[in-house]
């Protein structure tokens, strides 16, 4: 904003720049966006523990949602999701039965209660991406 300046010194304009937040009230914006996060997480059906975002899914092989069987015949419906930091990862790395052609995979687990949530699947050249049972999951309203 320009005002003029009414000192009584000179007619020369002096700018107005508002001064940003207190840093109290920026902590507090923060912490109530990160609390808006943490209640839409996507969360383990076992335990509850924040595993994702929804801002997370992405669509692979021209979908979120894919429906696979195992060799042993069970069936998933899995959503892929670009990171899910509330997982962990069992190994071994494994390229058989891989539901994604050139891309390996390692068992994802709950890193709270160690539920079984799914599958992180990674290939030279390409970004990972996880795969997680959505029956294993509760999405947010």
């Amino acid at each position: 904003m320009i005002d003029q300046n009414t000192d009584g010194a000179d007619s020369r304009y002096c700018l107005r720049i508002p001064l940003p937040e207190s840093r109290g009230e920026q902590r507090a914006d923060s912490e109530d966006e990160a609390r808006r996060d943490e209640e839409k997480a996507v969360r383990c059906a076992q335990c509850g523990h924040a595993v994702t975002s929804p801002r997370e899914r992405i669509d692979v092989q021209g979908m979120h949602q894919h429906t696979f069987f195992n060799p042993y015949g069970i069936i998933f419906e899995i959503g892929c999701f670009r990171e899910a930091p509330g997982c962990g990862y069992a190994e071994p790395v494994s390229e058989e039965f891989s539901w994604f052609p050139g891309y390996s995979w390692k068992i994802a687990v709950c890193s709270a209660c160690g539920s079984h949530l799914g599958w992180l699947y990674s290939a030279a050249g390409k970004e990972s991406f996880h795969g997680l049972i959505l029956d294993n999951l509760i999405q947010p309203e």
